[in-house]
């Protein structure tokens, strides 16, 4: 595949020189139709048939929201709005809603409290996760799942948890519209101080964690919280960041392994798709 892909980049390189918006080129593109957008998107709508070709090869299903907060444009992909398995990605709404409560001065966040958020986007640490659900989702552990709504996930859907038949983080589903609709609320309606914190733990995550949007590569800044788990149903890897100068760009992407495939190859396919979208912008 990679093969035939960096055989044809050619012809990519001569459609994206035809629009009047230059943008560096990304290899392993794959020919896409001529641009019918406006000349600023053209390369945009080059990437994006790109990615649809690359994901018509890939097992399970992937759906994604990539946003230019610059222009405007966005882009859902038809399964932009399937339920998947959150993962660890609730973990970035639950910092966001820790941070705005301790804002609004609804909850007083202690040392110990702060230094479970940074291991939570840090390294998507799982104890710390379940010390600040217990701690802050209320007797009937709905707190969280009502204040998210607030961020614009309103297809987000609690599943009830094994061991104590209510919500749990890690028990959640919700759709790439809903993470890019996150994103934009830690990236437009946090405090700027708060949103500079995130910004700064996100771009900054452990090893490990550097996948997905993350292959934006690092001349892009970018900035990312992963989710990966095995589920029934099969595995489900997901990543919401962000990338380019202010974070102009952002991306919610989310695959359902449906049984096809497991954690590298979920990993390897978000990971290509977010460099095909991203890299070089």
């Amino acid at each position: 595949m990679k093969r035939a892909l960096a055989v044809v980049a050619a012809a990519l390189i001569e459609l994206t020189a035809a629009c009047s918006h230059q943008a560096a080129t990304v290899d392993d593109v794959a020919p896409a139709v001529s641009c019918d957008s406006p000349a600023a998107h053209c390369s945009t709508q080059q990437r994006i048939n790109a990615v649809e070709d690359y994901l018509k090869t890939r097992p399970g299903r992937v759906g994604f929201v990539l946003r230019d907060r610059t222009t405007g444009y966005i882009y859902r992909s038809p399964a932009a709005d399937q339920l998947v398995w959150t993962a660890s990605t609730i973990k970035l709404a639950m910092a966001a809603d820790l941070l705005t409560k301790d804002r609004a001065g609804t909850i007083k966040l202690t040392a110990s409290d702060r230094d479970l958020i940074q291991k939570m986007l840090h390294s998507s640490d799982d104890d710390a996760a379940d010390a600040l659900w217990e701690k802050y989702a209320g007797k009937d552990k709905q707190q969280f799942n009502r204040d998210f709504v607030a961020f614009g996930m309103t297809g987000l859907e609690p599943e009830v948890s094994f061991s104590s038949g209510k919500p749990y983080w890690g028990f959640q589903k919700c759709t790439p519209d809903d993470l890019d609709h996150l994103m934009q609320y830690v990236l437009t309606q946090l405090d700027p101080t708060d949103r500079a914190y995130i910004v700064d733990q996100m771009q900054n995550v452990a090893p490990d964690q550097q996948w997905g949007v993350w292959a934006a590569g690092p001349d892009q800044h970018p900035g990312n919280k992963d989710g990966w788990s095995e589920e029934e149903g099969g595995w489900v890897i997901n990543s919401v960041g962000f990338s380019g100068a202010d974070q102009r760009y952002t991306l919610a992407i989310m695959n359902a392994l449906q049984g096809e495939g497991g954690y590298d190859e979920g990993v390897a396919t978000i990971s290509h798709a977010a460099k095909l979208l991203l890299a070089g912008l």
